[in-house]
């Protein structure tokens, strides 16, 4: 049970977002929840990268994270990718891939960054378990920074013959002149500052900066004898951007709403979402230091080593997959994801488990009493008739349960 004398729990999402030693991505997270009243995490344990997009178009505007087994989709491609990243945009929610990583810290650091689920380059969650040391964060940690500089950067190369203008990556060699009688190379550099050098306090989205370096002539023939000179040019561009490493400063209409004042306007939701703006450049880690199924094996000395393990890494860590909240010295501020949550229908009671060695709890327990910040649904809702409704009802009752915590009903 948690502490109910830890400040945090009668701390508005809000108030804690604004924290000086909150890491970007928290507090992106912590702004978004506020905004979309929402700490409803849904856990799309589907099979077919069809089924995870209709779950995240469903659901997306009531839940603030969603939670994916990329392991688990049979047709896991580029295309799912890419679908999940639009709606996520749409919709505002994170991405959290519940991969569990326990292996060395060599291997972790290829599953995490390669491979067909590449999953740093597009969730901006994970998990691991603590079982091969603490000398895996910092590994995930750099592995992630350098996964993040790397979808920064693009590579392009272009050619140009007379007025044609073609790429390398092309199959159309047939249109470039036979023989050309000059042929030049130039390279142009497009670069900004990596994102991990961007300040933590910057409050706008900057619009990147460029440094071109001036063509290079690598190599020419001179003209032939008796033939029409032409030339050919082969440019290469490596580009680089960023994005901030910290979200915007809140605007006024945002502050108002994530600090619980109300709005009879959606638009005005709307308006503040468009305010707080995209995810910053950064990647989060939870620690896996509690489960909720019957007879698992994390003891209590097992939860104590992620949560020491976690205060060395706050700005890489952001909390735990826990049942409880696991903060406990004064300046312990993590977030606790819970999964395990689950509603009766009206006149029913509470199913305490799925027959699979699953426990449930209600919010009530789980956010009021337990002190938990983000509640997980899967099958409540993924089995429902009308998920929407559904994952609207629940992120209500957790949000109920939130509000009743910190003193606001």
């Amino acid at each position: 049970m948690a502490s109910e004398e830890h400040s945090i729990l009668s701390l508005p999402f809000s108030a804690r977002a604004e924290q000086p030693n909150t890491p970007p991505l928290a507090t992106y997270l912590l702004s978004l929840i506020s905004l979309k009243r929402s700490n409803l995490c849904v856990s799309a344990d589907v099979h077919t990268t069809y089924d995870l997009l209709s779950v995240a178009e469903e659901v997306g505007d009531y839940i603030c994270v969603l939670k994916t087994h990329a392991d688990i989709i049979d047709d896991w491609s580029e295309k799912t990718i890419r679908g999940l990243q639009e709606i996520s945009r749409r919709k505002h929610f994170l991405l959290f891939e519940d991969r569990k990583l326990g292996d060395i810290g060599n291997t972790i650091q290829s599953q995490y960054t390669r491979g067909p689920l590449a999953i740093c380059t597009w969730a901006h969650l994970t998990n691991a378990h603590l079982l091969p040391g603490a000398s895996i964060i910092p590994l995930l940690h750099s592995a992630a920074s350098s996964c993040l500089t790397s979808l920064n950067q693009s590579v392009g190369t272009m050619i140009s013959a007379g007025t044609h203008r073609l790429s390398l990556d092309n199959s159309n060699a047939a249109d470039l002149p036979d023989q050309p009688s000059s042929i030049s190379t130039s390279t142009s550099v497009t670069s900004t500052s990596p994102a991990q050098s961007l300040p933590a306090s910057t409050d706008t989205y900057p619009d990147p900066s460029t440094s071109t370096s001036p063509p290079q002539t690598l190599f020419s023939h001179t003209r032939r004898k008796g033939r029409a000179g032409s030339l050919t040019t082969a440019t290469t561009t490596i580009s680089q951007t960023f994005e901030p490493t910290s979200p915007r400063q809140p605007a006024s209409l945002m502050h108002s709403l994530s600090m619980g004042k109300d709005s009879e306007e959606p638009q005005d939701q709307k308006k503040a979402l468009e305010e707080l703006g995209p995810p910053p450049h950064a990647r989060g880690l939870l620690l896996l230091a509690e489960m909720s199924s019957a007879g698992n094996l994390l003891t209590q000395d097992y939860t104590n080593a992620c949560i020491k393990a976690a205060r060395g890494s706050q700005d890489f860590v952001l909390g735990f997959v826990a049942q409880r909240s696991l903060n406990q010295e004064a300046d312990d501020a993590f977030l606790t994801f819970t999964p395990g949550v689950s509603l009766p229908q009206e006149g029913d009671e509470l199913v305490k488990g799925d027959g699979k060695g699953q426990q449930y709890r209600g919010p009530e327990q789980v956010v009021g009493r337990d002190g938990v910040d983000v509640v997980i649904v899967g099958r409540g809702i993924l089995g429902a008739m009308d998920r929407g409704r559904e994952a609207e009802r629940y992120r209500r009752a957790a949000w109920e349960a939130y509000e009743g915590r910190i003193g606001r009903r």
